[in-house]
């Protein structure tokens, strides 16, 4: 009997999670994201992982497996984040009745879609329980990364960032 798409699924994961399991001295758990910009995230990754989810503008997201923190903070530990921004709430949407005009607007929003990669510094955990990682993408396409088992927003949350955050007139320092 073949395999469903949800079943490799399923299999791809057990697979990731024993390989986990095997690297004892690793801990293990999801990517998630907070959007602090008016663009959305169509897609992420964390080192070649996927984020899962497309997180919206002023939004928080993801849910991918897995981050996998060595069980030490090394100096100069970082991770490399990748991801595609494009328009959140496209307008003038002209259906799909007349091809021509819709291929026109699939163009003109993708002309707005931009893949952007970087790496980021992994803030000192010693000491403490790493939960995953969460990406904060900023305007300017700066990024900050937490590994915290805090929730965004709450006092021990080590990020400070306000949600919205107004866009700058340029993004030249």
């Amino acid at each position: 009997m073949p395999i469903s798409t949800d079943g490799r699924c399923r299999i791809a994961l057990l697979g990731a999670f024993a390989g986990v399991l095997l690297v004892q001295s690793a801990q293990a758990s999801t990517l998630e994201a907070i959007n602090h910009t008016h663009w959305a995230i169509n897609r992420f990754s964390v080192d070649g992982r996927s984020g899962i989810d497309i997180i919206g503008p002023y939004q928080g997201g993801g849910g991918g497996c897995c981050y996998v923190a060595p069980s030490r903070w090394q100096p100069g530990m970082t991770v490399r984040v990748d991801w595609e921004a494009g328009v959140a709430y496209p307008d003038d949407f002209p259906g799909f009745a007349d091809r021509p005009k819709y291929l026109e607007w699939v163009k003109k929003n993708d002309a707005l879609t931009e893949k952007h990669s970087k790496v980021v510094p992994v803030p000192d955990y010693t000491g403490q329980k790493v939960c995953g990682l969460t990406v904060h993408f900023l305007p300017c396409d700066e990024l900050q990364v937490s590994t915290s088992c805090y929730a965004y927003g709450s006092p021990e949350y080590p990020i400070k960032t306000p949600l919205h955050l107004p866009e700058p007139q340029s993004c030249l320092q």
